[in-house]
């Protein structure tokens, strides 16, 4: 299972419970259920179409929500035991592996820094284009001044 923190998991376990007895939910139910966010919603759905909990039907791109999703009985028998939540549960109360795990979140360290980096790389040249941008208003207001005033001047001496 992809690390899920458990807010995630209670979205997928109510996306499960959201079957009801119909077994089935259309992509307006999805997208009713996840307040019109394509993104979120097909992001659960990949989750649960991954552990094979649910078959898609209707599909019509690679990063499209189904026309319409199917509870299978896997999917169903997951829910009725605890879900996402209690595997989530679970997996937290195991004991943590010293030097997995220091690993692992070295990595992830590593992983965060070079995103920050990058993020801070943006951000500057993003205010290097807002300044220049901000410059060049400045001239065109300045330009319309002079017109207004050149016009205002001929129109006096006319």
């Amino acid at each position: 299972m992809p690390e899920l923190n458990e807010y995630e998991c209670e979205m997928l376990d109510a996306l499960l419970e959201a079957f009801g007895v119909r077994d089935m939910l259309s992509r307006g139910d999805l997208m009713d259920l996840f307040d019109q966010d394509e993104a979120a919603a097909f992001a659960m759905v990949q989750v649960l179409a991954r552990e094979e909990f649910v078959a898609e039907v209707g599909k019509h791109g690679d990063y499209e929500l189904p026309a319409k999703l199917v509870l299978k009985p896997k999917g169903e028998r997951f829910l009725k035991e605890g879900g996402f939540i209690a595997r989530f549960q679970a997996e937290q109360r195991k004991p943590a592996e010293a030097g997995g795990t220091l690993a692992k979140l070295q990595q992830q360290n590593f992983r965060l820094r070079n995103e920050k980096l990058a993020n801070e790389s943006e951000i500057a040249g993003l205010k290097k284009k807002v300044r220049v941008l901000q410059s060049l208003q400045y001239i065109w207001w300045l330009l319309i001044l002079l017109a207004l005033l050149a016009c205002l001047w001929l129109a006096h001496f006319s």
